[in-house]
């Protein structure tokens, strides 16, 4: 595709002005004694730190992120009600590790189940979410692997929904810190509930294992996990200055060490980095030429609002560029990819995202396509 190229500064797009250095170096991550972790920004997608964010390991209890997201998605449908009532069957009922100590035979509110393994990382109560929504276990971690896909989860399998070991159960670190974020901006009515520090359910109080919501009032969530194989995960989330960091660490030694370690990625990123707004969601940016259309310009936008996360005090040394494809031929469908918007920084891409259709474009007249054919025919 051939593209057509506008070049801007970003001060001078946006009307304002930073004195800060762009040469300033930006010291390294902190080193972690883990399998692996990484730390990337909710808004912009961007990567700060990582180190095997690729492998595939065992994911304890992490896995629990994944049933929450598809219990989600089904209140958000309407497919399940917070005040449905779920079967405890003998198999969840009498799960080895961590429980909410639901008894078989006996019928729990989906709200109370989603708190109880969330909040109590319950093992019962993930299999008795799995098998309300499924039928079985085996079937919803069919769906699982379904939206994994979906997400781009590529180093990612799953076969249970609980994080019990299991051959062919594995997951990444930047696997899992891609579905914490669909999570989080996807349903923030739910995932609120990953801040709360504690769960009674029959008459037993339990704490959040993650020690960060009591340690950092900016920490939220998101997850612990720990078997003796997969050592003690943590996936945590916070937000500062309107800037929103998640972190991963996957194998430490202890409880302690994935709390100090996912506490020293999140001081680290920022206080290093920073996150701002460059374009708003179906805004124009600027008009694409169409052939053989009602309309010879259609108006180009972005799907989503482009946050970039850079360097902090380097705002001033960012480029936009826009570049728009001069080959789209009518008709033009809303949201049809028309080109591509970059951010880079020392001559770098660090954030790109597709311009987009924002109107359809019809066919035109028959006289109109065949004069656009012969000019496609003479200038080409």
């Amino acid at each position: 595709m051939n593209f057509r190229l506008y070049t801007l500064t970003l001060i001078a797009l946006l009307g304002l002005g930073f004195h800060a250095s762009a040469n300033e170096t930006i010291p390294a991550p902190p080193a972690i004694a883990a399998k692996a972790y990484i730390l990337l920004d909710a808004k912009s997608g961007r990567v700060l730190a990582e180190q095997n964010a690729d492998e595939r390991l065992e994911p304890a209890s992490l896995t629990k992120i994944m049933t929450a997201y598809i219990t989600f998605q089904e209140l958000s449908k309407g497919n399940l009600h917070l005040d449905d009532m779920a079967p405890i069957s003998p198999k969840a009922a009498k799960l080895e590790g961590s429980r909410m100590f639901a008894e078989a035979g006996s019928a729990v509110a989906i709200e109370n189940l989603l708190k109880g393994m969330i909040i109590a990382s319950g093992n019962d109560a993930s299999v008795a979410l799995a098998e309300r929504i499924a039928g079985e276990e085996s079937a919803f971690a069919e769906i699982m692997n379904q939206n994994a896909s979906r997400l781009g989860m590529a180093n990612t399998h799953y076969v249970n929904s609980m994080g019990l070991p299991s051959p062919g159960h594995y997951a990444s670190a930047r696997d899992i810190a891609m579905l914490a974020r669909a999570l989080i901006i996807e349903f923030p009515e739910f995932y609120k509930w990953h801040a709360i520090k504690e769960f009674t359910f029959n008459k037993i109080k339990q704490p959040n294992r993650n020690r960060l919501l009591w340690k950092d009032p900016t920490v939220d969530g998101v997850k612990t996990g720990h078997t003796e194989g997969a050592g003690y995960c943590l996936v945590a989330s916070a937000v500062r200055d309107n800037m929103r960091l998640i972190s991963v660490v996957m194998g430490t030694k202890s409880d302690q060490a994935r709390a100090s370690t996912n506490g020293e990625l999140l001081n680290y990123g920022f206080k290093h980095f920073e996150t701002r707004p460059i374009y708003k969601a179906n805004e124009k940016l600027t008009e694409a030429h169409v052939w053989k259309g009602s309309e010879s310009l259609v108006p180009a936008g972005l799907k989503n609002d482009f946050f970039v996360t850079f360097p902090r005090g380097q705002y001033d040394s960012l480029t936009a560029s826009i570049e728009v494809g001069n080959k789209s031929v009518a008709p033009v469908k809303l949201g049809d990819k028309l080109g591509e918007v970059k951010v880079t920084q020392n001559n770098e891409i660090i954030a790109r995202q597709d311009l987009v259709a924002l109107e359809a474009v019809e066919k035109g007249g028959i006289f109109k396509r065949l004069l656009d054919e012969i000019a496609m025919m003479i200038k080409n």
